[in-house]
Parts: C-alpha cells; sequence; structure tokens
C-alpha cells in the first residue's frame, strides 16, 4: 500500500517536462517529506521499530487492556522446573476500502514452535466448515425464503479454556517484577490448540441453548422446535445464521453476544470472499472481486478476454517445454483458481488439468492459465444462482467416461444438484 502511495506521488510530482533547478530541488524536498510522513505508515516486525510511533503505542496498550479484561492471564513466578514459551508482537494496517488507514492493530501471540506435544498440548485439531456445505444451505434459505445473517465473534481464540499449565514469557513493554512470566487461564494465539479450545467452547455453549451438532460437519449446528428452526454455519470466528424468523435469529445473535462478544453484521452480503446478492426470484453467488483481484495481481486488467476456458482442442504434456522458473507462483494461482471454482463450475475441468502437473509445469501450462484467466476478465459477474420456492429434490449426476483414471478406476466428475440449484 505504501510503495504504491509513493509511485502514484512520483507520478504527480514528475509530470510535465519544464523544471528549473529551482523548482527540480523544491520538488525533491517535497518528495522527501512525503516519504518521511509515511515511515510511520510501515507495519514494524518488531517492538523496538513499533514502540517509537504513538499509533503503534496506543494499539499496544489497547490489546494488552483487552487481555486483561478477558483475564486472559495471571503474573507469576515461574515454578521450578517449568518452561515458558515465548510470546511476539504482530503489527497490522487495517485499511479503509479507499485504501486509506482505518486503525493500528497490535496483536500479541504465543511463540508455539517450542510447545511439547504430551505437556503442552494434547490435541491440536479443529474442524472447519466445509465448502461444500454452504452451497445447500443457501440453496435451502434461499428456497424457503429464509432470512440469511452473518457474524464475527470478537477475538474468539480467547474464550476457549485450556487444560493445560502453561507459562508464557511477558510481552515487550509489558512491566512485571523480574522473573515473573503470564500464566495463560485462557487460550491464546498462536498456541497449538488454541482453535480446538474455540471450537469445543463453542460447541459446548451451542448445546446448552438447545443446538444440535451435525454428525456430517461439526461445524454446523441446527435447533428445531414446534415454533422455530434455525441453522448455523461456523468457520471458525465468522458465523452464518439462516432460519425462518428473524427474531429467532435475533434470540441467537443476543445470547452469543452474552458470551462472547460478537459483531453483527447484518443481512448477509460478504462471505468467506463470496458475494452474496438477494432478491425476490432469489440468490445469487459470485466472486467477482476474488476475480478483480486476480486480474490485478497477475497485471491482466486490460488484457483482451478469452471466449473459452482453454484454448480449444489443447492437450497437455509434462515435456512439452521448458519448466517453469517459479512453480510456487504457479501452484498459487491454481489453489486460487480451485476456491473460485466454488461458484464457477465452468472452470472445473480447466482447473483440473492444470492441477494435474504441479510438480513439473512448463510454459504450455502457463499460457494456459493465462488464457483462463483472460477468460474471467470478460465473465467477472458469473455465478450460482439459488431460486425461491422451488422443490428441493435432491439429484446426483457422475461422467459416463468409464472410469477413465487408470489408477483409481474412479469416475472423475460429478454434480449435485438440490432442486434447481447446483450445490456441489
Amino acid at each position: 500500500m505504501i510503495s504504491s502511495l509513493i509511485r502514484a506521488e512520483i507520478r504527480r510530482l514528475m509530470m510535465g517536462t519544464n523544471y528549473s533547478q529551482s523548482n527540480l530541488q523544491d520538488e525533491f524536498d517535497e518528495f522527501s517529506g512525503f516519504v518521511t510522513s509515511f515511515s510511520s505508515l510501515q507495519e514494524p516486525r518488531f517492538y523496538a521499530q513499533a514502540a517509537k510511533h504513538l499509533e503503534w503505542i496506543n494499539a499496544m496498550k489497547a490489546e494488552i487492556q483487552a487481555l486483561e479484561s478477558n483475564k486472559t492471564w495471571d503474573i507469576t513466578s515461574l515454578p521450578e522446573g517449568k518452561k515458558a514459551i515465548g510470546c511476539r508482537w504482530v503489527y497490522k494496517l487495517k485499511l479503509k476500502p479507499d485504501g486509506t488507514i482505518d486503525r493500528y492493530k497490535a496483536r500479541l501471540v504465543a511463540i508455539s514452535y517450542n510447545q511439547v506435544e504430551g505437556v503442552d498440548f494434547i490435541e491440536s485439531f479443529s474442524p472447519v466448515a466445509k465448502a461444500v456445505k454452504v452451497r445447500p444451505m443457501l440453496a435451502v434459505a434461499a428456497s424457503e425464503g429464509w432470512y440469511i445473517h452473518q457474524l464475527n465473534v470478537n477475538n474468539a481464540f480467547l474464550h476457549g479454556y485450556l487444560d493445560e499449565e502453561i507459562y508464557m514469557d511477558t510481552p515487550e513493554g509489558y512491566p512485571v517484577p523480574l522473573g515473573h512470566v503470564c500464566k495463560l487461564q485462557k487460550s491464546f494465539y498462536g498456541l497449538k490448540q488454541a482453535s480446538r479450545q474455540w471450537n469445543h467452547e463453542f460447541t459446548t455453549k451451542m448445546e446448552l441453548f438447545g443446538f444440535k451438532q451435525s454428525k456430517n460437519d461439526y461445524c454446523l449446528f441446527t435447533k428445531l422446535t414446534s415454533a422455530s428452526f434455525v441453522a448455523l454455519l461456523v468457520y471458525v470466528d465468522d458465523i452464518l445464521i439462516a432460519g425462518p424468523s428473524e427474531s429467532h435469529i435475533s434470540e441467537v445473535k443476543s445470547y452469543l453476544d452474552s458470551l462472547f462478544t460478537i459483531k453483527d453484521l447484518g443481512t448477509t452480503k460478504y462471505f468467506l470472499g463470496l458475494e452474496i446478492a438477494r432478491a425476490p426470484e432469489g440468490l445469487a453467488l459470485t466472486q467477482s472481486k476474488y476475480i478483480k483481484d486476480i486480474l490485478q495481481d497477475m497485471g491482466l486488467q486490460t488484457a483482451k478476454p478469452t471466449t473459452t476456458p482453454l484454448p480449444a482442442g489443447i492437450k497437455f504434456s509434462a515435456q512439452a517445454d521448458s519448466a517453469l522458473p517459479h512453480l510456487a507462483i504457479y501452484r498459487q494461482l491454481i489453489r486460487r483458481l480451485l476456491y473460485l471454482s466454488f461458484t464457477r463450475p465452468d472452470l472445473s475441468h480447466a482447473t483440473q488439468q492444470l492441477m494435474q502437473i504441479l510438480q513439473t509445469p512448463c510454459k504450455q501450462h502457463w499460457d494456459a492459465i493465462v488464457h483462463l484467466v483472460r477468460y474471467l476478465k470478460g465473465t467477472p459477474q458469473k455465478g450460482l444462482f439459488f431460486p425461491s420456492g422451488t422443490p428441493l429434490n435432491l439429484k446426483a449426476y457422475c461422467d459416463a467416461n468409464w472410469a477413465s483414471c487408470m489408477d483409481t478406476r474412479r469416475s472423475l466428475t460429478g454434480y449435485c444438484i438440490l432442486g434447481p440449484a447446483l450445490i456441489s
């Protein structure tokens, strides 16, 4: 963000051709002042850098205050035979949509690489909502005319309780007596078990409120009574709530806010990178912003769009030409295209073909990815549409290519359709 601002300022200052020596010096001095004014806006890597700027100092004080209010730790001397894990500050500039600074964020995290399994943690696995569950939930909500709301739990990982006895070094800038450490009373950012403890705490509280946890997806909770039905899908600290009654959804929100403190985002419009637009006819699911980000990162904003995901008749080969020098870029693009396929089934076949050669992609594969991204350039608003008021009959289809995969003898393609809506 800073470098782009500086580049823009350079262009502004150097436009025009008739510069006298004095004018040029004045412009140079102005630019030097501009760069100096932005030095404090860079995200510090270390405490010593942050401690020189009031904005970051205030951000660290706010973080410490929140941790103390949450009763995250007790200050005590380190018992004999115990070891304390480290901690560090992480700094992040939160930006507004126009690129200006919204706020300075400082987060204290534990350094967990020296946590010992069996001593500092027993288990670390935590379930995450499967993407395939989001589409059915939205399809049913659209068909039945349900309300769909979204919320975020503030400082989610700090709400879990620890089963282990863990000591942590005190953070830099936090005055305590010499030889004292933080004895963690609650889960903490960076701990290997942090996500698991939050999920356990959340599950316990939802079950006490009458929700049942799905046996197929541990992040899906439902509550059915004679008067209402509410479905709740959790992705770490982001929560999607759907049901026929807005008042019952509000009851769930109030309950969660009394336990954890939430940020109520109201009617769902943007969830995990998915753009959700609602109309009487149904619900549209797109990822146009995600496409715009891909185009910008690849420098293809002004590229000519293609009309197909891949060139007609293309056949891939690992030995087609020289290997790509930067495999990480290719693999990152494949990951982004896979996520984009969430709302773009027209990309699935092309992405599947391109991801089969992740170890040794060559120029042929790179050219094909560029072709695919140029196809996105011409179709940014394409997505899924879940109509309202339609019967919810489930149908499944698989390909009829006689199990062309010689290794597994399985069909490679299949679709599940709920009513008229593609859900998987």
